[in-house]
């Protein structure tokens, strides 16, 4: 592993020559082990021991032990802080290093795959982590690819091979990569072993979609690129083997460029301890000083006259140094305001919370067995204060599985299916789908519900046919038959797998392809059309075309595109066609459908010969060769006639749409990075409701250079401004206003706005002199898409976010290339899906669905939060009422540092006469149930907004903590200076008048938790009675004459509780500090309750009106998104791939509803709280120079 760890200085170019390991042994290359784990059996001890003393509690606590080693100033043994803090550091510790086998264990898993490894000449099996640069490798299909290789040759012709990048880039469809052909002719181990070509290239560096170096070999000179390189956490798919060059190994790999480090993450509720710790201890000096300063002056005016009863210890010299040692004894008795019991505490309650979620049933997975997973119970309460998602697109809101749904032929439309009554049926309600039996190559998976377009293919309906025919020809797909009438059809788009499948299945079965023919089955009947052309797809272009000879030697075009563009390129005699067609595209795209538009043209031999010659001097150009090409491609494609049009589902996962939105309800912004095109992500975008057509605009930011990104960014602000300011809102944009000014009037903008950023921009948009900017305008916008990034820039986003503004990040996804994000944000949660493992490892909640997030957030996280805050409200005040009793006492006993309590009842009370009523509260507590969670996200606000934990909070849970104390202390030390016993004689001695406040005290903080407890169960009563009931048996117990007779030194006051409280005037002590202290508290919260009630409280109210009244649930209407947004086609697609088969070099690919939820009202005091925060702190200038929010 120490390979794996080791540090070299920076390179500035990678040299690798092939089969020479001396040569490049002595660059000091990076192995191929990597290593994601923090520590080892050397460092743990010390780096986690270290981590763990960066909270401030545990160095305060190391800091009280060693005081309480020292005799003179301890009045408490030593073993009272020792045991506490070493079980804490333990379970801390125990914790770390199982999360850390983990890792190691996967790390384990990864170095120790096998490959094999050219080696003398001889393949040999060699585990990955001992796989050098320079090192040959041979691959296999479906193999991973073990570092980041040169592509030398491969079984396929021409040197191709295909790959899946959907580790790298979350894109499922498949890629094709190229030897260089000087290379591509090795596929023989007799030569590989010869080649000794040697790589001149860029050092490592995190860019996936780019490399640059040269291969010299045979005194020859050879360019590389991208497209020759297979990166690791690719799979090699399709193709039976290849050779490859190790060029970086294991740290230096892409891949590990792109993973962030594993970080050490707390919850700003830890940072805030930390803080309040601080403060406290600040407090505790304080109280100490004045004490010390008490006790010198006591024994300097009075002390002095009772030298002889009680003369100081040998060390004490003056009353200056007995106040000194005072201090320090106070410091130790008083020391209890914060308690190691509380660290304890709050581990048990995140460890409770975090099993909660893993046996959540609601959130399991029946389909793949998978249940809901917390990796880590230190960020449980965190979940309770999102206001940032960053979400992956493919595998995480996608399934990325496109359905042919419906399609509009010569103005009929098809695939609704209607009842006896002319309804359109709902899915639950369609009969059986088509059978396709009569067609032996049929697809059985695909499913369609509409008969009547069998029929009108089986009736041999001339414009159905050419429908399917422009289907079965129009596209790029490979088709691979396995077995006779297995065919597997590999597409680079999922969107071009569906078409061709639908053809398919309606009886034209795309069979097979050469660089110049395509055979299709056309209704059982084989015929092959004669390829002349391929008009290639690009994101300008909006749609490909093909043109093909049929067998009787006719020439047609067939197109297939956006309707955004065919539409405007239709010969005029289609107009009433076009009409109807149009029609049929709204509904569709009102149904969320990807949708483009069909098209052909005849051409005659003549004009064909003379464009097939103008086409091929337009590719020979040296100049403006794609401009050429596309004046000669729009020539063509004109005046053309209308076909129909086709609407494909892009599956979205199950749930995703209802919980976009139920999470926008809750005031939590969601941003999209996704590795996938800007198309693809915005169609996602509108199929999942982040954007709409009802929104006030959409902001595409495409530019290519710093000035051309910050002009689109800043008109941007400029039209959300002015569009505020004519909506009467009184906003004026001045070029003048700080930073902080233009986010405060940004964030306040009226309508609805999102922004679409594509990589090439973002990586301007992050630059120092502009992120500022660029944020600005992405948090004014209720959605944001970050297309075409790379894993870098993914964790740079949330990185960003993270430092200018004052919120909590969560990040999910399910591949690889989600693992930076994952690590960079507050929360990482990882999607178990398709993409493999790394992101479920590196995260720190795992489930297999996005749908699942709505319930990690709004049920499990703000109970977290809202049961983490009450703990500590309460912990705070316990403590305080029962330490603040001995700072009142030390003024009545000469400032001598003694306790008001015996030292039993000390140990005892945090450890077991609170200890448990408190937990119970902490992990079983709950304002309203989990449904009501769900139907009024409104309530996790007081989560983002901090609000219910903070500083604020925490002086008033002090200061009812010292008022109970003084109360404590003061009523019985009133009635005992006058009270007598039933015999005459004075009640007033130092023990009765202990059980009496001792007594007091438990019993005030029991009513109190009572009342704190808002969700009762037996296990609640149980802890809360039962303490009670404990403390009086083990008060009864130490003044026995049992323990007397066994421990006559440590038990000397026999029968003093029960002559104490056998005096009526004690319990009506107790009975009179329990009311003055619960009384105001119960006041304050029923006239609460009465003149401002919270939203919780509301809840509860309005759930008790529904119980008496038994009125049923409103229920939620089906809304489809209505629009013109439709153009979807092949958004996948790349350009080139028409070129490639047109060559020669044969290819093998492969390859939402919302229920609308009407916007509940929040509560005045929440609006005018996140107003203040808007005014105040939400500056993203600012945020990073102010303290956290609390």
């Amino acid at each position: 592993m120490a390979l794996c760890a080791k540090k070299r200085p920076p390179e500035e170019e990678r040299r690798a020559r092939a089969n020479d390991r001396e040569y490049n042994e002595k660059f000091q290359y990076a192995s191929n082990c990597i290593k994601t784990s923090k520590y080892n059996i050397l460092t743990f001890l010390p780096v986690n021991l270290f981590e763990q003393f960066q909270e401030v509690a545990n160095t305060y606590f190391l800091f009280l032990l060693i005081l309480q080693l020292i005799p003179q100033i301890s009045s408490l043994s030593w073993f009272t802080t020792i045991v506490p803090l070493v079980l804490v550091l333990t379970i801390t510790a125990v914790k770390d290093a199982t999360d850390d086998y983990f890792r190691h264990k996967s790390d384990n898993q990864v170095n120790n795959r096998h490959s094999q490894v050219l080696i003398n000449g001889v393949l040999q099996q060699e585990q990955w982590m001992n796989v050098c640069v320079g090192d040959i490798i041979k691959l296999e299909n479906n193999q991973f690819v073990a570092a980041d290789l040169l592509l030398l040759s491969s079984s396929e012709p021409h040197g191709l091979c295909y790959i899946e990048t959907s580790e790298l880039d979350g894109e499922t469809n498949m890629k094709v990569r190229q030897a260089i052909p000087i290379t591509s002719e090795l596929g023989d181990i007799s030569k590989l072993a010869k080649f000794d070509g040697e790589v001149i290239c860029e050092p490592p560096n995190n860019k996936l979609d780019k490399f640059s170096g040269t291969l010299y070999w045979k005194e020859n000179k050879f360019p590389l690129s991208n497209q020759n390189m297979l990166l690791r956490g690719c799979v090699l798919r399709n193709t039976e083997w290849c050779f490859g060059l190790v060029i970086f190994a294991g740290p230096d790999t892409k891949l590990m460029q792109n993973s962030g480090r594993t970080k050490f993450k707390r919850t700003s509720i830890d940072r805030l301890m930390n803080t309040l710790v601080l403060w406290i201890f600040g407090f505790l000096v304080c109280m100490g000083v004045i004490l010390a300063i008490g006790n010198a002056i006591w024994e300097h005016e009075v002390g002095t006259r009772f030298q002889v009863y009680l003369p100081w210890d040998e060390a004490v010299e003056s009353a200056f140094f007995s106040g000194f040692l005072s201090f320090w004894s106070y410091i130790i008795i008083l020391n209890t305001v914060v308690p190691i019991s509380l660290y304890v505490s709050v581990e048990v309650i995140r460890l409770g919370h975090s099993y909660f979620i893993n046996w959540d049933k609601k959130m399991f997975c029946m389909k793949k067995r998978t249940p809901a997973e917390a990796r880590t119970t230190t960020l449980n309460e965190e979940l309770g204060q999102v206001e940032y998602i960053f979400s992956d697109k493919t595998g995480t809101l996608t399934q990325n599985i496109m359905v042919f749904n419906k399609c509009s032929i010569n103005g009929h439309s098809y695939g609704d299916v209607f009842d006896v009554l002319g309804h359109k049926a709902e899915l639950g309600e369609r009969p059986a789908p088509v059978d396709f039996s009569f067609n032996p190559l049929a697809d059985k998976k695909f499913l369609f519900w509409d008969p009547s377009l069998l029929e009108a293919v089986k009736m041999g309906d001339p414009h159905t046919h050419e429908f399917f025919r422009l289907l079965s020809l129009c596209h790029t797909v490979m088709s691979e038959e396995k077995n006779e009438g297995e065919l597997y059809y590999k597409a680079q788009s999922p969107d071009e797998g569906a078409l061709v499948t639908a053809a398919r299945n309606f009886g034209f079965v795309f069979r097979s392809r050469t660089p110049k023919t395509i055979t299709v089955h056309e209704l059982g009947t084989a015929i092959t059309y004669q390829l002349l052309a391929i008009l290639d797809f690009n994101n300008i272009r909006k749609r490909m075309s093909v043109i093909v000879r049929n067998p009787e030697g006719k020439i047609r075009l067939y197109c297939k595109g956006a309707d955004t563009i065919l539409l405007d390129r239709l010969h005029p005699s289609t107009q009433e066609l076009l009409n109807s067609t149009t029609d049929h595209l709204n509904e569709y795209a009102g149904d969320g459908l990807r949708t483009l538009v069909l098209a052909y043209k005849d051409l005659d031999e003549e004009y064909y010969e003379e464009w097939a010659r103008r086409r091929l001097q337009a590719s020979l150009a040296q100049d403006s060769r794609e401009d050429r090409l596309a004046c000669v491609y729009e020539e063509v494609e004109s005046g053309m006639m209308l076909l129909g049009a086709t609407a494909i589902e892009d599956k979205l996962q199950q749930g995703v749409p209802e919980t976009i939105a139920l999470l926008t309800l809750a005031n939590i912004k969601i941003w999209v990075l996704t590795g996938d095109k800007q198309e693809t992500a915005v169609n996602i975008g509108y199929s999942c409701k982040m954007l709409t057509d009802d929104m006030t605009e959409v902001f595409i930011v495409t530019g290519h250079t710093v000035l051309e990104v910050r002009e689109e960014l800043r008109k941007a602000r400029e039209k959300m401004v002015d569009s505020s300011h004519t909506m009467g809102n009184g906003f004026t944009y001045q070029g003048n206003l700080s930073s902080s000014k233009v986010t405060s009037v940004l964030e306040a903008v009226a309508g609805e706005y999102a922004l679409v950023i594509n990589g090439h921009s973002l990586a301007h948009a992050l630059e120092a002199d502009m992120e500022l900017e660029f944020l600005e305008t992405a948090c004014a916008c209720k959605a944001v898409i970050c297309c075409r990034v790379t894993p870098l820039q993914k964790a740079q986003v949330v990185e960003l976010v993270k430092k200018y503004k004052k919120a909590v990040t969560l990040a999910i996804g399910d591949g690889a290339n989600d693992v930076s994000m994952i690590k960079t944000a507050h929360i990482g949660v990882g999607i178990s899906g398709q993409e493999g493992i790394q992101a479920v490892l590196a995260s720190d909640y795992s489930f297999s669905q996005f749908k699942f997030l709505q319930r990690l957030l709004l049920v499990h996280g703000r109970w977290s939060y809202l049961r983490m805050c009450k703990f500590l409200c309460y912990f705070f005040y316990k403590n305080f009422a029962f330490t603040m009793v001995h700072f009142w006492f030390g003024f009545f006993c000469g400032f001598s540092a003694q306790t008001v309590y015996d030292q039993y009842f000390i140990t005892l009370y945090n450890i077991v006469y609170t200890s448990l009523p408190v937990l119970a509260m902490g992990v079983f507590d709950q304002d309203v149930p989990e449904q009501r969670s769900m139907e009024y996200p409104k309530l996790y606000e007081p989560g983002q907004l901090n609000l219910l934990f903070n500083k604020r909070e925490f002086f008033i849970c002090i200061a009812q903590g010292i008022y109970t104390s003084v109360l404590m202390f003061f009523i019985p030390y009133g009635v005992f200076a006058e009270a007598t016993r039933d015999d005459g004689t004075q009640l007033a001695d130092y023990q009765s008048f202990a059980v009496t406040v001792a007594t007091s005290l438990v019993i005030v903080v029991s009513v109190q938790i009572g009342l704190d407890t808002g969700y009762w169960t037996a296990i609640n009563h149980f802890f809360i009675w039962g303490s009670l009931a404990v403390y009086f048996a083990i008060l009864f117990a130490m003044h026995s004459n049992g323990l007397f007779d066994m421990f006559p030194n440590q038990f000397r006051f026999v029968g003093n509780a029960q002559n104490t409280l056998a005096q009526p005037t004690v319990w009506l002590t107790i009975v009179l500090t329990t009311a003055v202290c619960i009384m105001p508290v119960v006041a304050f919260r029923f006239l609460r309750l009465s003149l401002k009630p919270d939203l919780s409280d509301t809840v509860r109210y309005t759930q008790l009106v529904r119980k008496k009244q038994k009125a049923q649930h409103r229920c939620m209407r089906r809304v489809g998104r209505s629009g013109s947004r439709r153009s979807g086609y092949a958004f996948s697609h790349q350009e080139g791939f028409g070129e490639l088969i047109m060559s020669g070099k044969n290819m093998r690919l492969s390859s939402l509803a919302l229920s609308s939820f009407s916007t509940r009202s929040s509560s005045s005091w929440i609006e005018s709280l996140r107003r203040k925060k808007s005014d105040s702190a939400n500056s993203p200038s600012g945020g990073a120079e102010k303290p956290l929010k609390g």
